[in-house]
């Protein structure tokens, strides 16, 4: 071999050598996922969000022949755990369940230490779970029509109760009442139990809330459901209208979406198998009739979509957040 050749080879194995050490170590192989993957939920067990987290978990375990073990670490209206993820190693081995309430938190908090759209690779929505407009059965109103009516009639003396400034239940409804162009007055509660019991009781006349929570006490007439508020009707209760259907307000929409996030920057070879894996579960009926006795309706988006989604929700829940002077509890 001269020296050329020598010379050549040389800086062919130092090219090399310096690829494989700017290459990132983490990075996932084909086969990922080859060790365990830890899935945040920046909630209590028991919750919706930690059950929608553990029926992915086992699933996904199941499918891609390794543990998605779920950690959950609440705190801060879920901005803890998702803080947590924000700062993990981009690797694919450390996954947040949350749900649009990601899209809520940044114009509910001062600061926060991540930013909902920039900090976060969007993998894919997983389920969502529609909200309802409910009356107790003494308010003189068989549909939503007949509650703006009333409300007009009456600005500012018909209350209605949310689980909590800044839930998806009163973003959603301070979002219709300014598209219908009347005035409530909002009672937040500590939770979806307690405000339910509150309309129950008949303290409150209107409730906002989700749907699985009222459909009970719908079905026993002690609430009477007004409208659902998904864009389209839902599987889990396909009699009820929704709200542009009800009220005649085209482009309404106001549901909980549960999805999963990774850190920003994971490798789109883990991004994409996750969604391939969840996109090969909705389309199994079994899957979704589970879905359907837990009260959520399947949902799915491209990572791209998702992330436009999370976009679009960030500049949707600001400006009725901004509106509505909500704050933290």
């Amino acid at each position: 071999m001269n020296q050329l050749h020598r010379i050549a080879l040389g800086v062919s194995l130092l090219s090399a050598a310096a690829a494989l050490a700017q290459a990132p170590a983490s990075a996932p192989s084909t086969n990922y996922p080859v060790k365990p993957v830890r899935v945040i939920v920046g909630f209590a067990a028991g919750g919706g969000i930690d059950g929608i987290a553990r029926f992915y978990a086992q699933r996904f375990s199941e499918a891609l022949h390794q543990s998605f073990v779920i950690e959950n670490r609440p705190g801060a209206g879920g901005n803890i755990g998702t803080e947590f993820v924000a700062k993990a190693p981009p690797d694919g081995y450390t996954l947040l369940m949350t749900s649009v309430v990601h899209t809520i938190s940044g114009s509910l908090y001062a600061k926060l230490p991540f930013d909902a759209v920039k900090d976060f690779a969007p993998i894919s929505t997983v389920a969502l779970t529609p909200n309802c407009i409910a009356v107790h059965p003494s308010i003189p109103v068989k549909t939503l029509r007949e509650l703006v009516a009333l409300a007009k009639a009456m600005p500012g003396e018909i209350s209605y109760a949310s689980a909590g400034n800044g839930s998806p239940q009163h973003v959603g409804m301070e979002l219709f009442r300014s598209m219908a162009g009347i005035t409530l007055q909002h009672i937040p509660y500590n939770g979806a139990s307690p405000s339910t019991i509150a309309v129950l009781g008949g303290q409150i006349p209107v409730l906002s809330t989700s749907l699985p929570a009222a459909l009970p006490h719908a079905r026993a007439g002690k609430l009477r459901v007004l409208a659902v508020t998904t864009a389209k009707r839902t599987e889990l209760a396909a009699d009820y209208p929704t709200v542009a259907e009800a009220a005649s307000l085209p482009g309404f929409e106001a549901v909980v979406w549960y999805g999963l996030l990774a850190p920003a920057g994971t490798p789109p070879a883990a991004i994409n198998k996750l969604n391939v894996e969840i996109e090969r579960l909705q389309q199994s009926r079994e899957i979704r009739e589970r879905l359907a006795a837990l009260a959520y309706d399947p949902y799915r988006h491209t990572p791209a979509g998702f992330a436009d989604l999370i976009r679009t929700d960030v500049v949707k829940w600001g400006k009725v957040i901004r509106e509505a002077g909500a704050k933290v509890d």
